[in-house]
C-alpha cells in the first residue's frame, strides 16, 4: 500500500509502505475510513521537532476492523471503531485512574495517514460503535481520536464547571474544540483568543461569548478587563509555547485552573513567580480513551458536531497539500479520505 512518510522539514511523501500485519496477538488491523493532519504534526514538519529517519505519519483515525489477533476479545472484525492516539491496555493501575495515555504499555500511534493501520492493544485502545455510523458523522467521530478528546481534557483539567468563566488560548482545532467542550460542560462565559476571522466565527458557533484579539500583556489585560480585574476561573492552553503558557497562567484568577494540552516547545516556568499565583496547573497528553464512550454518544446523539473544524478535505494521496495548507494557516484542519487508495 501507499502511505504518508515525512523525510524532513516540509518534505512529505506519499509512497509505498509495507501493508500492516498482526504482530502481536493483541493487535487489530483497521481499514481507515478517514484520517487527518494534526497541528502537532506541524512541529516535525517545520523542523522544530527533528526526526532521525523517514517517519510514517498520522495518529488520528477511525475505520472498520479488518482482522484481530487471537487474544483480542471485545473488538471484532466488521466493527466501526475510534481509537486513541496513544495505546492503552485499559487495565493497569494508571489506566484505572483514568490516565490511559500514560498506560504502562503505552505506545504513541503513527502511520495512520494510510489506507490501513495496525493498532496495538486493540481491546484497550479501540471503542466500537453499536452500528455502522452514517458517512456524515465520520468527520466528527474522527476528531474524537485526538483533537476533540484533547480539547475535552483541557476543559476537564481546567475544572470547567457550570456557570464558570473560561478563557481559551489558541484558535487551532484543539482550541476551538476546547471552546465546544467548555460550552458542553456548562460554562457561562467563554473568551476565545483569536486574530483570524474564520476561526473567530467557528469559535462563536461552538459557544464563545467573547473574542480577544490581543496577545501577550495586552491580551492578559483584556481578559482581566472582561473579568472585572480578577481573571478567568479556568483557562485552556492549547498551543505549547512560552507566550501561550504565560498568557494562560496570567489570565487565570487566583485559585483558578489552567488545563494545558499544547505540546510544550521551549517552555519554562519561574516557580518563584508561579508560587504567588495560586493557580492550579494540570495537563499532558490527553487520556482520550477515558472520554471516548461519552464523546461517541454525544456525536451519535447529535449533541455535538466537532467535525466542523475540518475546513479542507483531500484525497489521501494529496496529503502534502494538507500539511502545506495548515502550515500556511490556509486551513484549520485537513481531513484525508483514503478513496480506495491501496
Amino acid at each position: 500500500m501507499r502511505g504518508t512518510v515525512l523525510y524532513g522539514p516540509r518534505d512529505v511523501r506519499f509512497e509505498e509502505r509495507a501493508f500492516p500485519k498482526i504482530m502481536k496477538p493483541t493487535d487489530a488491523i483497521v481499514r481507515i475510513s478517514a484520517a487527518c493532519v494534526c497541528g502537532s504534526d506541524l512541529w516535525p514538519y517545520r523542523g522544530i521537532q527533528p526526526i532521525e529517519q523517514p517517519t510514517p505519519m498520522g495518529h488520528e483515525y477511525c475505520g472498520i476492523v479488518e482482522e484481530v489477533g487471537k487474544d483480542v476479545r471485545t473488538i471484532k472484525a466488521g466493527q466501526f471503531v475510534v481509537g486513541s492516539f496513544a495505546t492503552s491496555d485499559n487495565t493497569c493501575a494508571i489506566c484505572k485512574h483514568g490516565y490511559q495515555s500514560s498506560c504502562v504499555q503505552r505506545e504513541f500511534m503513527s502511520a495512520a495517514q494510510a489506507p490501513f493501520l495496525r493498532v496495538p492493544l486493540a481491546d484497550g485502545t479501540l471503542v466500537s460503535t453499536s452500528d455502522m455510523p452514517s458517512k456524515d458523522l465520520i468527520p466528527s467521530l474522527l476528531t474524537l481520536s485526538d483533537v476533540m478528546g484533547t480539547g475535552w481534557f483541557a476543559a476537564d483539567a481546567a475544572n470547567v464547571k457550570p456557570g464558570s468563566t473560561v478563557g481559551v488560548v489558541g484558535d487551532g482545532a484543539v482550541g476551538l474544540l476546547g471552546v465546544l467542550s467548555a460550552k458542553q460542560m456548562g460554562a457561562e462565559r467563554i473568551i476565545a483568543m483569536s486574530r483570524h476571522s474564520t476561526r473567530q466565527k467557528l469559535a462563536r458557533e461552538f459557544g464563545a461569548t467573547d473574542i480577544v484579539t490581543e496577545r501577550g500583556e495586552q491580551g492578559i489585560a483584556r481578559i482581566k478587563e472582561l473579568t472585572k480585574g480578577i481573571g478567568a476561573d479556568s483557562v485552556l492552553e492549547c498551543v505549547g509555547t512560552q507566550e501561550s503558557m504565560m498568557q494562560a497562567i496570567s489570565s487565570t484568577r487566583p485559585g483558578g485552573y489552567v488545563g494545558f494540552v499544547g505540546v510544550p516547545h521551549g517552555v519554562s516556568l519561574d516557580l518563584g513567580q508561579f508560587f504567588y499565583t495560586h493557580v492550579h496547573l494540570h495537563g499532558g497528553p490527553a487520556p482520550v480513551r477515558r472520554y471516548l464512550p461519552e464523546l461517541i454518544k454525544l456525536v451519535l446523539d447529535g449533541k455535538i458536531n466537532p467535525g466542523k473544524v475540518f475546513d479542507l478535505t483531500l484525497p489521501l494521496d494529496q496529503v502534502a497539500e494538507g500539511y502545506r495548507a495548515m502550515d500556511e494557516r490556509r486551513a484549520i484542519k485537513a481531513l484525508l479520505h483514503p478513496n480506495g487508495t491501496k
